[in-house]
């Protein structure tokens, strides 16, 4: 579904301390006996790559270098390429600007699927913005300003991510296996950060990607722990404007459009009117095609239904479905909206930025913010209506802490839609979190949203931000984000 697919705590010390004591207890493994950390990163080079692998990961390495200066020069930062056979997926590592040595993890994609984590770089939360094509500019409101941070283009075809010999990712899935391997192998090598908190984040179709991923990451550290490895501290995710649950997504698109829960309604009456009327009949069809069981015909057919009559009236509106306050400027196709991505493309464009960042040569074309393909590839595996927010639920059982925050002028992966589920969600903490009233947060004394808290989980809107929180709200979502690596309550 075309709309959709735009759209796109702590690991409990006492099971994270018995699985170091076990790794310590244990007798020196296969593993270990073949295997040599680099141990720090100022082993890499700045010129060329430097080549991690680990035996447990035959299939996997990473190579990696020093990039320092392209961005924020106020801190060292590498890139480079998980690279799985024929597969090789890109991603920038910028350390922390207070404290690399003690500070968190945070591990980061964009969503789609098939939108380039340099978007999040660039635009969003990383150390820099993209003025114009000539430069970068400091972004004080940085999430590196208290976290070490990953960016990642994944899966394969997505930004200067690529493949060879037709290899192609198509699930989430398929696709955690990947980051969790490049995890694993990353904390083997630099031991510093082994034991640090590890946090792993994302938006729009990150709402899927990140509890699949972390679910991985988790379910993969008793493999490390048998293999004499130390288990990755997974301590929270944190999802922002997330497509975790299609269903509550796809109810709340009428609610959005035509009421004022978040601004005026964009709408016209006759066409809320008609929306209305058919919203019952999109749920049925939703409920007992993809959701009951899951028929990929009758499911397929019922997305294709329930997106012509409550997608595409706002699709054709022109306002921005990011963010509905405002006119989409441009147009979907050829800049999401935003202008800002066609300078961050065109910046990525500069064959001097390319060297520098260590892009393979083979890849010639201009540098696409978003693939078509590889969003396609999922839409055909009906990737995004998966039951997601299990994944979610069994992280919480288990210790994993989860931030929901939602930007409330977003239609496309909206606040309504995303409150909806975290009230839903079946897990032991759920009649606590859903008994909670929601209650301000303030930034600087100024209310910045609303909240709702309990057992781990956290939902929370923030005023007068769209689909991109970090870029519409910066101050107020590095806030949000400090508070939540410190344990502290919104």
């Amino acid at each position: 579904m075309l709309v959709q697919a735009i759209c796109a705590s702590l690991l409990s010390w006492t099971v994270l301390g018995n699985a170091q004591q076990k790794f310590l207890g244990n007798q020196r493994s296969y593993a270990e006996d073949l295997f040599t950390p680099l141990e720090d990163l100022s082993a890499v080079s700045q010129t060329g790559f430097t080549t991690l692998s680990h035996p447990e990961f035959p299939r996997y390495s990473l190579r990696l270098k020093e990039s320092t200066d392209f961005c924020d020069n106020t801190v060292k930062s590498y890139t480079g390429y998980i690279d799985i056979e024929a597969r090789h997926l890109f991603f920038y590592f910028f350390e922390s600007r207070n404290d690399p040595d003690t500070d968190d993890v945070i591990f980061w994609t964009n969503g789609g699927p098939g939108g380039s984590s340099s978007m999040g770089l660039f635009m969003e939360l990383g150390p820099c913005r993209v003025s114009d094509a000539n430069g970068t500019k400091f972004h004080p409101e940085s999430w590196n300003s208290n976290a070490n941070i990953f960016f990642i283009d994944q899966p394969v075809g997505v930004g200067f991510s690529y493949a060879g010999h037709g290899e192609t990712v198509s699930t989430t899935e398929d696709a955690a296996k990947d980051v969790a391997a490049f995890v694993a192998i990353f904390f083997a090598h630099f031991s510093k950060f082994q034991g640090r908190a590890f946090h792993m984040a994302g938006e729009s179709y990150g709402g899927r990607y990140i509890p699949v991923f972390a679910s991985e990451v988790y379910d993969q550290n008793a493999k490390l722990v048998e293999a004499g490895m130390v288990p990755i501290n997974l301590t929270s995710i944190m999802i922002g404007n997330g497509l975790t649950d299609f269903f509550s997504m796809t109810a709340a698109y009428y609610e959005v459009a035509c009421t004022p829960v978040s601004v005026e309604p964009i709408l016209s009456i006759a066409t809320c009117v008609r929306m209305k009327q058919v919203l019952p009949r999109c749920e049925k069809m939703l409920k007992e095609s993809c959701v009951d069981i899951f028929d990929a015909i009758s499911c397929r057919s019922a997305s294709l239904f329930c997106d012509s009559e409550l997608a595409q009236p706002v699709m054709a509106s022109g306002k921005n479905p990011y963010d509905i306050s405002r006119d989409c400027d441009g147009t979907l196709q050829d800049t999401i909206c935003y202008p800002m991505t066609k300078r961050i493309a065109a910046y990525l464009d500069r064959p001097e930025i390319r060297a520098q960042l260590g892009v393979d040569p083979s890849i010639k074309d201009p540098f696409p913010p978003y693939s078509v393909a590889v969003n396609s590839a999922f839409t055909a595996n009906l990737d995004e209506y998966r039951p997601t927010q299990h994944y979610v639920a069994a992280l919480l059982e288990r210790g994993v802490r989860a931030l929901i925050y939602v930007g409330k002028n977003d239609w496309i992966c909206n606040h309504v839609g995303n409150e909806a589920w975290t009230r839903a969600l079946e897990w032991t903490g759920h009649a606590e979190f859903s008994g909670e009233p929601l209650r301000a947060w303030n930034v600087s004394g100024v209310q910045a949203g609303m909240t709702r808290s309990a057992q781990g989980l956290t939902f929370a809107t923030i005023e007068g931000a769209g689909h991109m929180v970090p870029y519409d709200k910066p101050k107020e979502s590095l806030e949000m984000v400090n508070r939540w690596l410190r344990g502290e309550p919104l």
